[in-house]
């Protein structure tokens, strides 16, 4: 991924001044970093980020992220953050492993780590799930496959070969669609980096190669809306079976043309708060208990068990998957 240099120093300005304003008042300071600033998904989340901060008057919370979808960019802004020794940081890696290090760095100086979206996060005092990956992975498949009559070719989008999540739901669809012996996975894994007009060209070079293809997998928040769009123009709305995962108000049209068939997603909001609130009990030094209630909807009963490094591993139930019918109840 290219860098932008002016975007990336406008990041690193705003970033400069909310930390300082943050600092200067005294209170726990806890940082979100998310993928990449400024898309749907993420600014959902910092709805929720904003909900925390504005609720708890006893913690300074905020957002930032980088321009682009790019690792290298996101670390730059954690090695920044823990540079300012904020105390806590709240994190949606971009590729776990790039951010191992700066995470270590972190944690060795007392700053409380929370991760989302990274289950193999070693350097993370707890990693939050909305779900178990594998079955909604499966679930979106699944959908996917009744769509298809569980017959013809199929493909599937990640936002980077990076993403730990995304990775695991292409990989539970595979797995799942191996159940039917008349479905093909073809070009698997396309790399998005979550930009809808990347996906759009990426979406019409494989209609082209595969005219007769039947469905689309996708994992990123903008892939629906490129491969939705491509898939529409083309003139094969309800033709094509376009699955995966995005969110309501962005997709709304292209569901209501048919050329979505169904979106999954979990509340970006939702899981701002639950991630922001988990590092606030780990900054008060609280235990995070097997079944422990956060207070946000879909963790209301967390699943706690130990992760990969010494942190812990906690997964929610807040999957939802949505059609034409049902978009509607779920609208941001």
């Amino acid at each position: 991924m290219q860098f932008v240099p002016h975007k990336a120093c406008l990041v690193g300005a705003v970033l400069a001044a909310a930390v300082g304003t943050l600092a200067a008042q005294d209170k726990p300071t806890i940082a979100t970093v998310v993928k990449i600033s400024g898309i749907p998904w993420f600014n959902r989340m910092e709805t929720g980020v904003k909900e925390f901060a504005s609720s708890t008057p006893t913690v300074n919370a905020s957002q930032s992220g980088p321009a682009t979808a790019d690792a290298a960019q996101q670390l730059k802004i954690i090695d920044d953050l823990v540079a300012r020794k904020v105390n806590a940081l709240a994190v949606v890696p971009m590729d776990p492993a790039v951010i191992e290090g700066a995470l270590k760095r972190a944690m060795d100086r007392g700053i409380v780590v929370v991760t989302h979206e990274a289950d193999n996060q070693k350097n993370t005092h707890a990693n939050i799930e909305a779900f178990d990956n594998a079955a909604y992975g499966a679930a979106l498949n699944e959908r996917l496959a009744t769509c298809m009559g569980k017959q013809g070719k199929w493909t599937s989008f990640v936002g980077s070969l990076g993403s730990r999540t995304h990775l695991q739901w292409v990989d539970a669809g595979a797995k799942n669609a191996a159940k039917y012996s008349g479905m093909q996975l073809v070009d698997a894994k396309n790399e998005s980096f979550d930009d809808a007009n990347k996906t759009y060209e990426k979406a019409k070079e494989i209609l082209r190669k595969h005219p007769d293809i039947k469905g689309f997998q996708s994992s990123a928040g903008n892939d629906v809306i490129g491969i939705g769009r491509a898939i529409e123009e083309a003139g094969l709305a309800g033709k094509v079976c376009l699955v995966g995962t995005g969110l309501p108000n962005p997709s709304a049209k292209l569901l209501e043309s048919g050329a979505i068939t169904a979106i999954g997603f979990w509340d970006p909001k939702d899981a701002g708060l639950a991630m922001n609130r988990t590092a606030k009990l780990l900054l008060e030094k609280k235990k995070l208990d097997n079944g422990i209630d956060l207070g946000v909807k879909g963790y209301e009963k967390v699943t706690v068990t130990k992760g990969p490094g010494q942190g812990l591993l906690l997964v929610g139930n807040a999957m939802v998957i949505a059609d034409k019918a049902t978009y509607k109840y779920y609208m941001f």
